[in-house]
Parts: C-alpha cells; sequence; structure tokens
C-alpha cells in the first residue's frame, strides 16, 4: 500500500505536486485561523498576565471588549499562517518525498519509518518558524494589549514599525526565535508523526487505501493529533509567548530563552509552564481536526 502511494505521488510531477501541497496548505491555514482564533486570544492572554483566575473568566473579560475582540488580530494570522500552514504542508510533503527516494534507494521500499515522519514533520516545522516567528509575535502583542485608553498599537502595521523602532526591524519581529524553533521542530514532528500513525493503522486495519478513509476519520485523528502536538510542546510555547510580549529596555523581564525559563520556574514553579493548556487542549481538537480535513480533501480535489 505504501508502495503505490508513492509510485502515485511519483505522476504528479515534483513543481506541481509542490504547488499543489502549498495550495492544499493555505487553505487549510486559513481554516485553522477562523477556527482557533477565539481560543488562541484567551490562551495567550493566560499565558502572558496572571490578572485572571479560570479561562472562564478571561474569556468573560474579553467578551465584554465586545464579541469581536475574540478576533483580534485576526488579519494577519488569516493571511501570515495561511502562509505558514502552507509552507508546513509543501515543506512535509517534500522532506516525505525525499525521504521515500533514499529508502527506495537503499532498501528497495519507499516506506517511512515513523522517526522518519517525525524528522519530516520537524523540517516543516523549522522552515515554518521563518514565517511563523514574526506573524506570532506580533498577533500576540495586539492580543494581549490592554484595551481602550490603554492600547499600544493601533493595528498589525503599528505594531511592525514600534517593534522595529525598539530594535530593530529583524530582531524586533524575531524576539523569542530560538525558543520558537525549539517549539516548532518538537510541535510538527509529533503533529504529522501522530496523524500518519493513525491514518496507516487504520487503512491496515481495514485494508483499504489511505485515501479511501472517510472525512470523518481524517477530522478525528487530525483532532488527536493536535492534542499530541500541544501536550509535547506546550513549555516552549509558554517561555515564547512572554518573550513576545515582554517589554523593552528597563520594562524588559528576560534576556534570553534560558533566563525566561528560569524566571518562570522560580516565580510559577512548574504548573506556570503549563497555564492556558486547558483552553489550548480545547482549541486543538477542532483546529486540527479542520486543517486536516481541508488539506486532505484540498489534495484529494486538486489530484
Amino acid at each position: 500500500m505504501e508502495s503505490e502511494a508513492f509510485e502515485d505521488m511519483q505522476k504528479g510531477g515534483g513543481a506541481l505536486r509542490t504547488v499543489k501541497d502549498l495550495a492544499a496548505g493555505a487553505a487549510g491555514g486559513m481554516a485553522q485561523v477562523l477556527l482557533g482564533q477565539p481560543f488562541d486570544i484567551v490562551k495567550v492572554r493566560l499565558q502572558t498576565t496572571t490578572q485572571y483566575k479560570s479561562a472562564a473568566e478571561c474569556a468573560t473579560q474579553i467578551f465584554k471588549e465586545g464579541p469581536m475582540a475574540f478576533y483580534k488580530g485576526t488579519l494577519t494570522p488569516l493571511i501570515g499562517i495561511g502562509a505558514c500552514v502552507s509552507v508546513q504542508f509543501g515543506a512535509y510533503h517534500e522532506a516525505r518525498r525525499r525521504l521515500e527516494d533514499l529508502n527506495k534507494k537503499k532498501y528497495a521500499d519507499p516506506a517511512l519509518s515513523y522517526s522518519q515522519y517525525y524528522m519530516a514533520g520537524a523540517f516543516a516545522g523549522l522552515t515554518n518558524s521563518v514565517l511563523s516567528g514574526p506573524i506570532e509575535h506580533v498577533r500576540i502583542r495586539l492580543q494581549a494589549q490592554p484595551h481602550g485608553a490603554g492600547r499600544l498599537y493601533s493595528g498589525p502595521l503599528d505594531c511592525v514599525q514600534k517593534l522595529g523602532a525598539h530594535q530593530g526591524a529583524l530582531r524586533g519581529l524575531y524576539r523569542g526565535q530560538a525558543v520558537t524553533l525549539l517549539r516548532e521542530a518538537q510541535a510538527y514532528g509529533t503533529w504529522f508523526m501522530a496523524f500518519e500513525f493513525m491514518m496507516n493503522q487504520d487503512a491496515k486495519w481495514n485494508n483499504v487505501k489511505r485515501e479511501d478513509l472517510s472525512a470523518v476519520k481524517v477530522a478525528a485523528y487530525g483532532g488527536l493529533a493536535g492534542e499530541a502536538l500541544w501536550l509535547s510542546s506546550y513549555p516552549f510555547d509558554v517561555v515564547k509567548s512572554k518573550m513576545q510580549t515582554d517589554g523593552f529596555g528597563a520594562d524588559q523581564k528576560f534576556s534570553s530563552m534560558r533566563d525566561c525559563f528560569k524566571k518562570t520556574y522560580a516565580i510559577e514553579g512548574l504548573g506556570g509552564f503549563w497555564k492556558g493548556i486547558g483552553p489550548t487542549l480545547l482549541r486543538a481538537m477542532p483546529v486540527s481536526a479542520g486543517t486536516f480535513v481541508v488539506v486532505e480533501l484540498a489534495m484529494r480535489a486538486l489530484g
């Protein structure tokens, strides 16, 4: 079955296949943002402030700012995350094809091991981090800023300009990039590996082709893969959020990723690395399910 999938994949042609992967990923990314943004703003505020006792209290306070407050900073991720997920899936499938080629030459069998699926996913995460680092930085600052008179940024462009004024364009936008690289590699290595494992096992157990699995099963396995993604990488995400909402100059609390880990543990203990995990896991199931369903169906439609 894996061999058939490999042969079918080769028929599409390298460049055309990559374009299709990117297009399907972009569709999945936009679905991801629209489904997940309300949960994400709650997560970011819980990670970066101590003023809320629970996710419910945080969501209530956001709602008081107006229902559309749950979509603060959405324009940046709608465009940016669409591009990020496009790159993720494009890079993942390219790495997967290269590894299958290598396996076929070396072992006459293109089937990937699950460690190779993880490697391909980690590569996708690292490739994606070039975009996701600055995009998420801007989104997080817009989500975490005070409401009303205390507002710091009028929109994404204003945020980018002010970050550049403080630390220079690249350094300002790429704050927290070291921990972003760690998070992306671990998160997407786990995400793709978990999804592929469940899809392959189901196809094997039921003796069917992978593409014949129903959209319901794709959604279920995609949702579970999303839970695995966050459980495997959440502490990195907390540190990233803290660093990307940190002040500048005399107001800066963390000098480095290591310093942020150290101070978070000293002040909040191990629990500090899991703040906001509840709404994150609640968000992960529908968002990851929707992403994989849209991408899988788009790829089937594109051929």
